[in-house]
């Protein structure tokens, strides 16, 4: 057996398989005598098919196969023994020859690689990411403590709409005269009065009363939000997206949520019996919890900022067009235009992922059980917790994560987001963080 590589590039090479009949014909004789102890073939007994029958009946696909498994062997043996770096898996160039496949064939076989790049990580304290440190401002507070209030609030029926109800309206297609459209979409639904982005059209939504009626454009009310008219007028997001009729509002029904009581029975109810007493604890409480979700939302910006901010000091050429190949030959559905659309963001994942690898590599990051498991558990425990308040018992917390992490594809992506923290704890070590405080309203509008 002869196996040579030719480097077309730094990021292309060609690896070739000269298999002659020696190297082959022991894997192929071994197969047959297998296959002739299990074969069940009439006029012979269990297992005393002669390996000569067999080799006459099936003899040409089991070469086939093992020429196959011998070929898939030896290249990922090279590919280890040499240390190569491949994007992919390799991809079997087309075999112009005609095999005869007599047991005497000497076979040729060309494999394309797409080779990992050389690149080198140079950061430290001259390089500057600003850290936002989020605080708490009047307007968030009290929107939060207001949508509590509705949400344990009571609903009611008033007269005459006002800012912030919900109308329950019948929603008829207009022709282009400002007739009712026959046929056209109709639809009995529920909106939402802080849905309407349009400041004159929501002025015209209140202070209607049972069976009035409003003409109005649906895109201009929901600022073109295809998701939400596709939702209100009951049609898919295609048609959503290419209407242009005006829509006969008409009123069925009035909802409005009043807010709730700021007494013990209301913080009984978000807390637990006693946990909050007066309206300061409660105040006080909601806006640690604010505290702690702002925490999270700058984190989750810095991990934005350095992810952006690696990718562009980092730049190196992937084997594009080998990629491309390899993502149709894998991808049998995916169609050219998918793929256009798509290799952007899937060679921006992949330079990622290789930069991530190699710093781990270099800095000797590892990753343990341990971690594993314990943000297994934390992931489990906020999903237990949005659905009651009450922590479940540790020992049976702990009896889940096990469960969880038996199934393989959960243990992976699990391990994938303590890989990525890991990467991103570090490099927070490496880079300066340029502390910057920041109200949450504020922190909201930028992009």
């Amino acid at each position: 057996m002869n196996i040579t590589q030719e480097k077309i590039d730094n990021l292309n090479s060609v690896v070739k398989i000269n298999i002659n009949p020696e190297d082959y014909q022991a894997r192929v004789d071994k197969a047959i005598k297998e296959h002739a102890k299990k074969a069940k073939i009439p006029g012979f007994r269990p297992g005393m098919v002669p390996p000569a029958h067999i080799r006459k009946m099936y003899g040409k696909s089991i070469l086939v196969d093992e020429v196959n498994n011998l070929l898939a062997d030896t290249l990922n043996n090279y590919i280890n023994d040499n240390k190569l770096e491949i994007l992919g898996q390799p991809l079997p160039k087309p075999v112009d020859t005609q095999f005869n496949w007599d047991f005497n064939d000497n076979f040729e076989f060309d494999y394309e690689l797409g080779l990992a790049p050389e690149f080198t990580i140079d950061f430290s304290s001259k390089d500057k990411i600003t850290s936002y440190d989020i605080t708490v401002d009047p307007e968030t507070l009290e929107s939060r403590i207001s949508n509590l209030r509705k949400s344990y609030g009571k609903r009611t029926n008033p007269d005459v709409s006002a800012d912030g109800d919900m109308l329950y309206a019948e929603f008829q297609q207009l022709a282009a005269d400002g007739s009712v459209f026959e046929g056209g979409i109709n639809s009995t639904t529920t909106l939402r009065l802080d849905q309407v982005k349009n400041a004159k059209i929501k002025k015209s939504l209140i202070g209607l009363k049972k069976d009035d009626t409003v003409d109005i454009d649906i895109q201009k009310a929901l600022d073109n939000d295809t998701e939400q008219i596709a939702r209100l007028l009951n049609i898919s997001e295609e048609d959503a997206k290419d209407l242009k009729s005006n829509f006969r509002l008409t009123v069925k029904n009035i909802n409005r949520l009043e807010e709730s009581d700021l007494n013990q029975e209301f913080f009984d109810k978000l807390f637990g019996k006693d946990e909050v007493k007066t309206e300061e604890e409660f105040k006080a409480r909601i806006e640690k919890e604010l505290e702690a979700m702002m925490e999270q939302n700058a984190e989750q910006r810095l991990q934005t900022d350095l992810h952006a901010f690696v990718l562009s000091k980092i730049d190196f050429q992937l084997p594009d067009e080998f990629l491309k190949r390899w993502l149709k030959a894998t991808n049998e559905k995916l169609t050219e235009e998918e793929l256009a659309q798509g290799y952007d963001e899937f060679a921006r994942n992949l330079k990622w992922t290789l930069i991530e690898n190699k710093i781990i590599k270099d800095n000797n990051i590892e990753i343990k059980y341990e971690e594993v498991f314990h943000a297994a558990k934390l992931r489990l425990d906020a999903q237990f917790r949005m659905y009651s308040p009450q922590p479940l018992p540790e020992d049976q917390l702990s009896q889940y994560t096990v469960q969880f992490l038996q199934n393989k594809e959960n243990a992976n992506r699990i391990i994938e987001e303590v890989k990525a923290q890991k990467v991103f704890d570090h490099l927070k070590t490496v880079v300066t963080l340029d502390k910057k405080k920041i109200a949450y309203n504020k922190f909201l509008e930028l992009a």
